[in-house]
């Protein structure tokens, strides 16, 4: 076999490997795809606008803003209205990029007493479903849990 004739079978075995490789490549760059997710809501500030400190009540402003997000935990006079936007690369953990809470207070009357926005830059990140409950006590490792009770019962018949 002459080296002459090598050449042309190896273009041909690249030029028939050359799709796959760039299909491979796409899938790969497509899995490194920014994935965008947005949670809750925050009305427009047209919307917001709209409801005025001192003439409005809880009825006109969940027609106007709807159901709030989360209501105080002692008392029911600030609803709470919260939106949260995440970005994710590939495998890596989400990123906040943008969080707005809307609060708005109510008197003891339910009239609207104030209303307040927060951004990112104002406090903490809200995780309002988080997928851990933290618990008092000890964690058992694998051994603990299978072996734990062993010893532990009395057989008071006997």
């Amino acid at each position: 076999m002459k080296a002459g004739n090598r050449v042309p079978r190896i273009r041909a075995k690249i030029t028939r490997r050359a799709p796959l490789a760039a299909l491979a490549f796409a899938v790969i760059l497509g899995a490194c795809a920014t994935t965008v997710d947005h949670r809750g809501y925050v009305p427009d500030q047209e919307t917001i606008e709209r409801v005025k400190a001192g003439v409005d009540n809880r009825d006109s402003v969940a027609l106007m803003l709807g159901s709030p997000s989360s209501v105080a935990t002692f008392d029911d006079r600030t609803w709470y209205y919260v939106s949260k936007q995440t970005e994710r690369v590939a495998f890596f953990n989400d990123k906040v990029v943008d969080q707005r809470v809307l609060a708005v207070a109510f008197d003891e009357t339910g009239v609207v007493s104030e209303i307040r926005q927060y951004t990112l830059e104002d406090g903490r990140i809200i995780d309002p479903v988080t997928r851990k409950t933290p618990t008092l006590g000890r964690e058992l490792n694998i051994i603990e849990q299978l072996f734990g009770n062993i010893g532990r019962f009395n057989n008071a018949g006997n």
